[in-house]
């Protein structure tokens, strides 16, 4: 009933962080239709995933009634039509409800929604928000957070903030305080747990899912302890860089998957994170053009710019002089970058690299490098529910691109560590003064296979 008056009262931003089967997601259908009469516009439910939500949200029947929940929150009289196929619902007043999916943010801009409900928005990609902020702050629009805890996440963040801000409603429910679960059911599912889990993690589940605990490790998380580690030993704090050493940056390239860049220096035993940059829908150039004002801002000399091996693919949208598709490589070169190419490694490996590291890192405590500390908290094993147990795979998911490009600076730290010092630039320097005699009309590829052999090493 808080949660409804606060509707009632106009309260543009709600954030609920409410037990396993408190009735979060009826209380917000409930929500967007009384809403949907009120004021007609766009009306959506965004889960972590579209599928996720065509499960949980569309398909979904109610175990007490029998019913869709969809039906029940949205009663077949008052909608004008009901496509299946898109999971849309038109209403008589004009309003359209639909559910979309936070796994691809770039989908969500379109049609402005005048209110947004974030279900599972501890599970969902934060960027999703920073997309639509603007446009419900333009057309007074309202959003609600619905979900239970997983880790130290944005949800942690965003939670301080709300209790702070009189603009927003922000409440807590653990078992105790709605009486909704015995504690006979919570045992059955605890046992549940440890068959699965074992004992400490089925623990450290209930806890999370009917205590609310933000405490409890989240399942499966490669880098929790780690992470945990760094925060207690207060390597999260304001991290200057220092100005005469270089700042590397690396990269998880993508296009249609989000770009994440991390900008990093090796200042004696420290690995400093500095910064962090991650979007989705634009080119190398427009990275490119950051990464070079952060570095001013740093007032430190360009180093590395390491990157995955899938930097030599090429990209069918451009193309050089002689026509060819040009590689990711290039296109770096051309913006003034001097890429270097990781080794390429298995992601056992990789992430092994990362654990390596991690107790060398102090990380600047901005908001960019705590969407990516945020990142690497999520980063977990895929769970197979009907094997019921984990792959050797991580789950893709929002988290997997700042991971990806965590994993590049583990093996460029890698490599750093077990070379020589080097001056970048010197090999890839467009200049065809810098370039060996006979070699100046060379191609990328060609020059390639002038590089020496590197030797391998571990920190």
């Amino acid at each position: 009933m808080p949660a409804w008056a606060a509707f009632e009262r106009g309260i543009k931003r709600t954030l609920l962080v409410w037990h396993r089967r408190a009735g979060k997601d009826e209380l917000a259908l409930h929500q967007a239709c009384v809403a949907a009469h009120l004021r007609p516009a766009n009306y959506w439910h965004c889960l972590p995933t579209y599928e996720q939500a065509k499960k949980a949200i569309w398909e979904a029947v109610n175990p007490h009634s029998g019913k869709k929940r969809i039906d029940e929150a949205f009663p077949p009289l008052v909608r004008k039509r009901t496509d299946n196929s898109s999971m849309t619902i038109e209403f008589h007043t004009g309003s359209v409800w639909r559910i979309v999916g936070s796994d691809n943010p770039d989908s969500l801009v379109g049609a402005p929604p005048a209110g947004v409900v974030f279900s599972e928005w501890a599970l969902c990609n934060p960027s999703a928000w920073g997309l639509l902020q603007p446009i419900l702050l333009e057309n007074n629009g309202w959003a609600s957070f619905i979900t239970t805890p997983r880790g130290r996440n944005h949800v942690r963040s965003m939670l301080d903030m709300a209790r702070k801000n009189p603009a927003w409603f922000a409440q807590v429910l653990t078992v105790d305080d709605t009486q909704q679960v015995t504690m006979a059911q919570i045992e059955e599912a605890r046992t549940e747990y440890t068959s699965l889990y074992g004992k400490e993690a089925a623990d450290a589940l209930i806890q999370q899912e009917y205590w609310c605990s933000f405490e409890a490790a989240i399942l499966g998380a490669y880098y929790g302890k780690e992470l945990a580690t760094a925060e207690q030993q207060g390597r999260i704090c304001r991290v200057p860089a220092d100005p005469d050493v270089p700042v590397h940056t690396a990269w998880d390239l993508g296009i249609h998957d989000a770009m994440a860049v991390i900008d990093w220096q090796i200042v004696a035993s420290q690995v400093r994170i500095l910064g962090y940059d991650e979007g989705h829908g634009y080119g190398i150039p427009y990275y490119a053009l950051r990464a070079k004002e952060r570095r001013l801002k740093y007032g430190c000399p360009q180093g590395w710019d390491y990157v995955p091996h899938d930097a030599r693919q090429r990209e069918m949208t451009s193309s050089g002089h002689d026509g060819r598709a040009k590689q990711r490589l290039e296109t770096m070169i051309e913006c003034g970058m001097k890429p270097k190419v990781v080794a390429n490694h298995a992601i056992a490996d990789g992430i092994s690299a990362v654990r390596q590291v991690l107790p060398r890192c102090w990380w600047d405590d901005s908001d960019e490098v705590a969407e990516l500390l945020n990142a690497l908290r999520s980063y977990q094993v895929e769970w197979d529910d009907d094997a019921k147990c984990f792959k050797k795979t991580p789950l893709h998911n929002w988290a997997s691109h700042g991971a990806d490009a965590k994993r590049t600076l583990a093996m460029a730290y890698r490599e750093l560590r077990a070379l020589p010092a080097q001056e970048p630039g010197k090999m890839f320097s467009m200049d065809p003064s810098m370039l060996p005699i006979g070699v100046k009309g060379a191609t990328l590829d060609d020059l390639w296979a002038l590089q020496p052999k590197r030797r391998s090493g571990r920190i």
